[in-house]
């Protein structure tokens, strides 16, 4: 494990000793585990004298990816204002231990409020506002910051729901920042010993592919040149998950149904997309608003990076989804007041201009994995793809 001074991060965050994490864990107690992953465990803890409930992610310390991750999620997310992104209070690297200390995110991940759990199901009006809020971190990465800052692993897990249902993106250990007309390796301004620490990359130059399958870009697998483009698709994944509340690979499932991102292309195309959408919302989905909602997803998951739309163009789209509800719901609420489900229940959304080409494409890519909807978040965190499927190095 190389050493490396962290010191000159302390005026971006606070730097916690180890015995005070201990103490905020009770010593790394089993029953305060919230989440459990490849890199580590995450903790509910208490600071301050107990008046402060935080999440503090504990990194396995001979995990040379941990090591990375820990450098890249201090450096990413310290730096970042945005309130749909997850908040950094400090880290730890005492004895050669990595700990991470994040706000805690009371209503945990979207995944958790989708399917697999026993709490209510959401409602379409604020899956719709948490999609918005998802929507409106991502773009603040690839346009607010001072360099464009790709996810490289948006997923529900990744997305966390506070006590009010704000969405707020988590989890930047595998995120990479463009630097244009720069090398692909970078020094952090101020700071000495993390040449090869964190990485940064200019705009579609390649890269090992990492990220989780599902969600990752067909495309980005294929070429291995990141872009923002493979952000966008994953957030088409996160909006047809939203939609049909149910996993984005299921192996449980037919060929044919297995991969979502492909089966609601078919079923665009076959004009039966209303047949897939979560039971639960039939009939409370004002049909003009499902229209744009489904034209953005669609538009997002596309095969070809060139023909999907930035996230500003997402963002403008969801929210006017979102105000056709509103308006829709405010105008039912006027003739019936008691209304629950005064939309039609089966809608339907016919699309024809896909390329057969490109989803045979990514069929054929997709074809050969196993399930793996997992996660790297601060909460729940199985294992995600790392690899160079070229042979070259990152």
């Amino acid at each position: 494990m190389p050493k490396v001074i962290i010191s000159p991060f302390d005026y971006l965050c606070r730097r916690f000793s180890l015995d005070e994490i201990k103490r905020a864990t009770a010593d790394f107690h089993e029953n305060l585990i919230i989440g459990r992953g490849g890199f580590g465990n995450v903790y509910r803890g208490l600071i301050d004298e107990g008046s402060t409930t935080v999440a503090i992610k504990h990194l396995h310390p001979e995990s040379k990816q941990g090591y990375r991750e820990f450098l890249s999620e201090i450096e990413t997310v310290s730096q970042l204002r945005c309130v749909h992104i997850v908040s950094l209070i400090g880290y730890c690297y005492d004895d050669n231990e990595m700990i991470l200390v994040y706000d805690y995110i009371a209503n945990g991940t979207l995944r958790d409020q989708l399917y697999g759990t026993d709490n209510a199901p959401l409602p379409w009006k604020q899956r719709l506002q948490i999609c918005v809020g998802a929507a409106r971190g991502l773009h603040y990465l690839h346009t607010g910051a001072k360099h464009p800052i790709i996810h490289r692993d948006i997923k529900t897990t990744n997305i966390l729901l506070d006590e009010k249902w704000v969405a707020k993106i988590c989890d930047f250990g595998l995120s990479k920042q463009i630097l244009d007309n720069t090398a692909a390796s970078y020094v952090v301004e101020g700071t000495r010993g993390f040449s090869n620490a964190v990485d940064l990359e200019e705009s579609g130059v390649s890269t090992r592919v990492m990220g989780t399958w599902g969600y990752l870009d067909p495309e980005y697998a294929r070429r291995q040149r990141l872009t923002e483009t493979s952000d966008v698709y994953s957030f088409g994944a996160v909006l047809w998950e939203v939609l049909c509340a149910r996993k984005p690979i299921d192996t449980k499932l037919a060929d044919e149904q297995r991969h979502l991102n492909h089966w609601a292309r078919k079923c665009l195309e076959r004009g039966i997309i209303g047949e897939i959408i979560d039971p639960c919302l039939k009939g409370t989905i004002a049909p003009e608003s499902f229209k744009i909602y489904v034209e953005v997803a669609e538009g997002c998951a596309r095969d070809s990076g060139i023909q999907r739309p930035t996230m500003n163009d997402v963002l403008e789209k969801l929210d006017f989804a979102l105000e056709l509800q509103k308006n829709a719901d405010a105008e039912n609420e006027k003739t019936n007041p008691d209304y629950e489900r005064s939309y039609p229940e089966l809608l339907s959304f016919h699309f024809a201009g896909s390329s057969g080409s490109a989803a045979e494409d990514a069929s054929a890519h997709t074809r050969h994995m196993s399930e793996s909807d997992y996660s790297g978040s601060i909460y729940t965190s199985h294992d995600t793809i790392t690899g160079d499927f070229s042979g070259r190095s990152s």
